[in-house]
């Protein structure tokens, strides 16, 4: 599966903007308050953090987690899975995945169909100690090299997760493991096929994750709070025009130093990010940008985020960049799966 990336745009396609200029935040901060009312009662959620248990993950494999496009889904809970027979589900599905290819399926396994299917889990991939292990599942094609030359090739990966999910097992019978958040990287007939066998094997249901441009913008809030310990990527947006005959995408460029300082500007609450400080926040960029080019990207849609911490899109796709706050976007991920199933 090919990196997600924006689509190049022309100059009549696209308006871009560098955040900083000779008018200070503070002042269009203080406009932006004026014509913006919120809701008395606004939703909190904390800061993505580094999680205790995330120092004991194998580096090796986070690190192939990261950079990588993902494609969401939210998966219902497994019936009867048991940690103990991952051997065992490692041989039935690659068996699945030979029947399949047999019925002459289209499977992006290699020409051979030489392949191996590894089930095995990610210590460390959890918010709490309640939290069931994350559970990474990848199809290898075997090398045809000798065993000391070898060094199979990954042919499609998929990873399950539930993370700060205490409110979801609370509700589910000990029969069940709770795995909400399943991310994908490979062909989408792959996808497919595995989803299938966990479909028929455990009795669970996936649907793709949509990512809605409010949570977006709740994404882009909270990473623009989180604090880099290196280099800072710039924070980019993409928004949707819809119009004929085609469409209008509109990118926005912001250094990731301006992006920090209009987020101070607008939090109050130390550790949280409130509704009313993710409203505030991208009131403020509309502000600038109508300013600037006197377009309201309030009328368009908001399709893309990206920061140092991540980037994600709206058609479910996100790309995981710094490890030291991957617990919390995959908290808030999970929330985002769990509210889907629920």
């Amino acid at each position: 599966m090919e990196p997600y990336d924006s689509p190049e745009l022309t100059p009549s396609q696209s308006v871009s903007s560098d955040v900083k200029d000779s008018t200070p935040w503070q002042k269009r901060l203080e406009s932006v308050r004026k014509q913006t009312s919120f809701l008395q009662t606004t939703p909190r959620r904390k800061i993505p953090e580094c999680s205790q248990l995330q120092e004991t993950i194998d580096p090796h494999k986070v690190a192939f987690l990261l950079n990588k496009q993902w494609t969401l889904y939210s998966l219902t809970p497994l019936y009867k899975f048991s940690y103990s027979n991952l051997k065992e589900y490692s041989r039935l599905l690659s068996a699945f995945i030979a029947a399949e290819k047999q019925k002459g399926l289209a499977m992006e396994v290699g020409e051979d169909f030489n392949i191996k299917v590894i089930f095995s889990t990610l210590l460390g991939m959890k918010g709490t100690q309640r939290d069931p292990e994350a559970l990474i599942v990848q199809i290898l094609s075997k090398s045809q090299l000798p065993s000391k030359n070898r060094e199979d090739k990954v042919l499609w990966t998929g990873w399950f997760c539930c993370i700060f999910g205490d409110s979801f097992l609370e509700t589910v019978s000990e029969d069940f493991t709770c795995l909400p958040l399943f991310l994908a990287n490979g062909s989408d007939s792959n996808t497919a096929i595995i989803g299938t066998w966990f479909q028929k094997t455990f009795d669970c249901y996936f649907s793709r994750l949509a990512i809605s441009a409010f949570n977006l913008s709740w994404m882009a809030a909270m990473w623009t709070a989180c604090k880099m310990d290196h280099y800072m990527a710039t924070t980019e947006f993409l928004w949707s025009v819809p119009c004929s005959p085609q469409r209008l995408d509109i990118s926005y460029a912001i250094h990731p130093e301006d992006a920090k300082a209009l987020w101070d500007s607008v939090h109050k609450t130390s550790g949280e990010v409130t509704q009313e400080e993710v409203d505030l926040f991208m009131d403020c960029l509309y502000s600038h940008f109508h300013r600037h080019f006197k377009i309201h990207l309030s009328a368009t849609r908001l399709v893309c985020v990206s920061t140092s911490v991540a980037s994600a899109h709206t058609d479910g796709k996100i790309k995981i960049l710094c490890q030291k706050y991957l617990i919390g976007v995959l908290a808030y991920l999970t929330e985002l799966a769990v509210f889907q199933i629920e």
